[in-house]
């Protein structure tokens, strides 16, 4: 992968780049499985993100991948821990980065990276989703976009219903409920690229502060919501 000069982002695979993949790795023993390369005859790209729902099984986004003149489109899909079944759930999504669960989980939440957009997809089963037509570019409800030039990384659910995103060149996390209104915290960093929650209450925000290098902790006025797993 080549990052020109004065950029933070690399264009083109790196030379031994063959593909993405799932894995599982056993902390106890340092066993890692190989879980999943392709979803049916299509090879994954950029695996990024991940949430399990209650059953155990896991959604996961796709970013794709950007070449040196063109762009390998990204997607959501579903699969098993085992290994056994996975699904593509909307394709092609432009680049599709964080991804979290409501609190009931009937929902589940995508970041567009490029298009600084929050999209939903309404769970209709485990692994199954309500697809909305035309003008949806990839079936899922638009919750809100951003104007200007910021772009969506990963992102948490508070308690509440209200997602987190963390917001590159814009330097803050948007804070997006339900409804699609917003605000937005500010951090000391123009690459915040992950939040996740912690503490007793879990009202302790981990922020990863990429321009810096740096891990920020900051308390947060919401509990964030547990993961269940």
């Amino acid at each position: 992968m080549n990052i020109p000069p004065g950029s933070f982002i690399g264009t083109g695979p790196a030379k031994d780049y063959a593909g993405g993949y799932i894995q599982r790795v056993d902390t106890k023993t340092g066993e890692v499985r190989t879980l999943y390369t392709h979803c049916g005859e299509k090879r994954l790209s950029s695996p990024n993100d991940i949430v399990f729902d209650t059953l155990g099984g896991f959604y996961f986004t796709d970013f794709g991948k950007k070449l040196h003149h063109a762009r390998d489109f990204g997607g959501l899909y579903y699969a098993s821990m085992d290994g056994r079944s996975i699904t593509e759930l909307s394709y092609p999504v432009q680049s599709p980065n964080g991804v979290g669960l409501s609190p009931d989980g009937k929902v589940i939440y995508v970041a567009d990276t490029e298009a600084s957009r929050l999209w939903a997809f309404d769970i209709e089963a485990p692994g199954v989703v309500k697809k909305h037509p035309f003008p949806s570019p990839n079936g899922g409800r638009l919750v809100c976009g951003l104007p200007g030039y910021q772009r969506f990384d990963s992102l948490a659910v508070q308690a509440n219903g209200d997602i987190c995103v963390a917001t590159l060149i814009g330097g803050c996390i948007t804070v997006v409920s339900p409804s699609g209104s917003y605000k937005q915290v500010k951090v000391p960093d123009v690459y915040p690229t992950n939040i996740c929650f912690g503490g007793a209450d879990l009202k302790t925000a981990y922020i990863t502060l990429s321009s810096s290098g740096q891990l920020g902790v900051m308390t947060w006025p919401e509990a964030g919501l547990k993961l269940n797993f």
